[in-house]
C-alpha cells in the first residue's frame, strides 16, 4: 500500500512539477481548473447530491466564475471600449480583495476544529449550503493558486506545492514514529501532534532554503526572511487544518476517501485537502510582503 502511494505521488508531482514550468499561464490555470472540477464532483458526492444533473450544474457554476476571473482584465478593457470608461480599468486589482473571506472562512474552521471538533462533526447544514461551500472553497484556491503562478512566477508556485507536500510527508513520518498524543481524536485519530510540529519543522526548513537558494536573486530581493518563514510556517498549519476540514465531511458522509480516482490515494480531494486551504493564505501573505 505505501508502494502504491509514493508510486502515485511521485508520478503526480512530476507532472505537476512539469505543468508549473513548462505550461504558459493560461494553460496552466486550465489544468488546476479541470482538477477543480474533478474535485467539484467528488464534494459533490460527498454532501449527498445524487443527481447527474444537479452535480454538473455545480461545475458551470465553477466554470463560469473562473472564466470572468481568468478574462477579467480583457472584460474590462471591453468595457472601457464600449462605454468609453478609460477609468473602469483602474478596477483590475480589485481581485485581490476576494482573498479576504477565504482567509477568514479557513481560520475560522481551525478555530472550530481546535475548539469543538465534535460540534462541528455534529453541525447538520443542508445539502445546498454544503454544496455552496464547496463551490467557494474550490474557486477560490483555483483562483489564488492561478495568480500565485500568474504574478510571483514558476519558483514561488512549486515553493508553495512542495511546501505543502513536505508538510504532509513530514507529518506521516513524523507521527508513525513519535505520535501518541492524538490532534482531532473525533475528527482523525491518524493525526497527532507530534505530526503537526514534524509539518511546522519541515516548512520552516524549507522556506530556509528557499531564502538561502533565492532570496537575493532577481525577482525575489522583496523577501524579508523572517516574514517569509512565519508565513510559511502558518501556511502548513492552516494546510492541517483543511485535511481535518475535509475529514469531517468524509466522516459525516460515512466515507473513507471522497473517491477512488488515485491509486492508494482516494480521490482528487483528499490529494488536495491541504492545498486548498493553504493556498489563499499564502497568496494573501506574498502579496503582503512584496509590496
Amino acid at each position: 500500500m505505501l508502494l502504491k502511494r509514493i508510486i502515485t505521488a511521485s508520478v503526480l508531482a512530476l507532472l505537476i512539477a512539469l505543468a508549473v514550468f513548462i505550461l504558459p499561464k493560461d494553460y496552466f490555470s486550465l489544468v488546476i481548473g479541470l482538477i477543480a472540477l474533478l474535485a467539484a464532483w467528488e464534494w459533490s458526492n460527498l454532501v449527498g447530491v445524487t443527481s447527474p444533473v444537479k452535480r454538473v450544474l455545480l461545475l458551470l457554476a465553477l466554470i463560469l466564475p473562473m472564466l470572468v476571473i481568468q478574462f477579467w482584465t480583457q472584460i474590462l478593457e471591453l468595457v472601457a471600449q464600449i462605454f468609453d470608461w478609460p477609468d473602469v480599468r483602474d478596477y483590475s486589482g480589485i481581485l485581490e480583495w476576494l482573498v479576504i473571506p477565504p482567509v477568514l472562512f479557513w481560520i475560522l474552521v481551525m478555530i472550530l476544529i481546535r475548539n469543538t471538533p465534535q460540534g462541528l462533526l455534529n453541525l447538520q447544514l443542508k445539502t445546498r449550503y454544503k454544496v455552496l461551500i464547496g463551490w467557494f472553497i474550490l474557486l477560490s484556491a483555483w483562483m489564488f493558486l492561478s495568480r500565485l503562478r500568474n504574478l510571483f512566477e514558476a519558483e514561488m508556485t512549486m515553493y508553495f506545492l512542495i511546501l505543502i507536500w513536505a508538510g504532509d510527508i513530514s507529518a506521516y513520518f513524523a507521527g508513525k514514529k513519535w505520535g501518541t498524543t492524538q490532534l482531532a481524536p473525533e475528527i482523525s485519530p491518524g493525526k497527532t501532534v507530534a505530526g503537526m510540529y514534524g509539518a511546522l519543522i519541515a516548512g520552516t526548513v524549507w522556506a530556509a532554503i528557499f531564502i538561502g537558494y533565492y532570496g537575493y536573486r532577481d525577482g525575489f530581493v522583496w523577501i524579508r526572511i523572517f516574514d517569509f518563514i512565519l508565513l510559511s510556517v502558518l501556511t502548513v498549519l492552516i494546510s492541517i487544518y483543511g485535511d481535518l476540514f475535509v475529514s469531517v465531511v468524509k466522516r459525516q458522509r460515512g466515507v473513507k476517501d471522497s473517491g477512488s480516482l488515485l491509486p492508494g490515494h482516494g480521490g482528487v480531494l483528499d490529494r488536495i485537502d491541504s492545498l486548498i486551504a493553504a493556498i489563499p493564505f499564502f497568496y494573501a501573505g506574498v502579496y503582503l510582503i512584496q509590496l
